[in-house]
């Protein structure tokens, strides 16, 4: 069979609405300042959909140091991958306060966060080793896995008794082999805000030989008295042995770093593949990078302004009878009852009759009888938006409760 027949025949669990849901329900384009308020069809939105925690998206220091290192640097400079000629002494100086912040002897800068989870993963094991992870681990952590020669055993999200079932069929495994054991988890699981058993897991380490790595995406900037992420938050920080952060979220940036103890972060600046083999970021967004974690640390309101609109929207919303599920983070999922036709019906009347934007999430990422609407709270948004985005989620539930809606799907299609 052709491959290109192939694809028109099947076009993926979610490619196969893109006729009528492209550049609405899929793929919308938000328009103006980086702000709880922007634009989408031409029309002003309160919008929940930014990873935007600590605001730093547009704050006015921020943009004058991505603008300011811009026009001295460019946005080719350096050009070349680090190893050949892409290193400066901007990348070290990060790589220097990333260690010292998440409390690691060194730190490794990458120019993307998805591709350098996916080589990290193919950098630390090797076909001897075993590899034990979370089912709901992130697509970044599934396709590094896919990379992997090795055996790799799942177990149920967040299920600290299967975990350890399964570190004993990988002990068995290695026993008397020139491997080891890799554990990966995550510190906030960003679809559903709960956070990766952090302190159960490191206490499995008393009984068991393996190595913890942990995705922080979503909590480094967010979780711990400081912000260093969710190690931080269970005091468990020494206990991950590879700490993994990016900067799409606190940061509002492109690209991540990975920090451990400076053998392992030597071994990865000549092993990691993705990094290797790729352009370094380039020295804009790495004096932003530096930029960043400097405001992060000498703005610690803005991470408690975050969580006061967190808490207040959370509250808020479970008060008023909705299920947020065991978010314990800025993620906020509500979850409804229906498919497709009850989703798409929802996000049109909150888009066009209530000006609020937010993601809605769909099967195959949750069950097929369920809508998960995520809200990402920030420290930009008002006790104002909260309050509006709460009473207009009683009407849309009173709405969708009551059968009250037609078949937007059926009816709407996009220009």
């Amino acid at each position: 069979m052709d491959i290109f027949d192939k694809i028109k025949a099947n076009k993926g669990a979610l490619g196969q609405y893109q006729d009528k849901s492209h550049g609405y329900f899929t793929f919308p384009k938000l328009e103006g300042e980086i702000a709880p308020r922007m634009k989408f069809n031409g029309k002003e939105v309160l919008t929940w959909s930014l990873n935007n925690y600590l605001g730093l998206g547009n704050h006015p220091e921020i943009r004058k140091a991505d603008a300011d290192a811009a026009a001295i640097y460019g946005m080719a400079y350096p050009m070349g991958a680090r190893m050949m000629s892409g290193q400066t002494d901007l990348h070290e100086k990060f790589e220097k306060m990333a260690a010292e912040f998440t409390g690691k002897e060194d730190a490794y800068l990458l120019n993307y966060g998805y591709q350098g989870m996916v080589s990290l993963i193919d950098a630390l094991a090797d076909r001897h080793d075993v590899i034990v992870y979370d089912s709901e681990s992130h697509a970044c952590i599934i396709d590094g896995l896919r990379l992997h020669m090795g055996k790799r055993f799942v177990f149920p999200h967040n299920d600290i008794e299967n975990c350890e079932k399964q570190l004993q069929r990988a002990e068995k495994l290695v026993k008397g082999t020139k491997g080891g054991i890799l554990l990966i988890t995550e510190g906030v699981f960003g679809m559903a805000g709960d956070l990766g058993r952090l302190d159960k897991i490191a206490e499995l380490k008393k009984k068991y030989q393996f190595r913890l790595v942990v995705d922080d995406a979503h909590g480094f900037g967010t979780m711990g008295k400081t912000g260093a992420g969710t190690g931080e938050h269970f005091g468990v920080q020494d206990e991950i042995d590879v700490y993994f952060a990016t900067f799409a979220k606190s940061f509002a940036g492109i690209g991540g770093f990975i920090s451990s103890t400076r053998d392992v972060i030597n071994y990865l600046r000549y092993n990691l593949r993705s990094q290797i083999f790729a352009k370094s970021l380039p020295m804009a967004m790495t004096a932003g990078a530096i930029k960043r974690m400097e405001m992060m640390q000498s703005h610690p309101e803005l991470k408690d302004k975050l969580w006061e609109i967190v808490n207040a929207l959370q509250s808020g919303l479970r008060e008023a009878g909705f299920d947020l599920g065991k978010t314990e983070s800025p993620v906020t999922p509500v979850f409804l009852k229906g498919g497709i036709p009850e989703a798409t019906q929802v996000t049109y009347d909150l888009r066009e009759n209530y000006g609020i934007f937010c993601s809605i999430v769909l099967y195959p990422v949750v069950p097929k009888d369920v809508i998960m609407i995520r809200l990402i709270p920030t420290a930009s948004h008002t006790l104002e938006d909260v309050r509006y985005t709460t009473d207009c989620f009683k009407a849309v539930k009173k709405r969708l409760d009551n059968k009250e809606y037609p078949n937007v799907m059926a009816e709407f299609s996009t220009s």
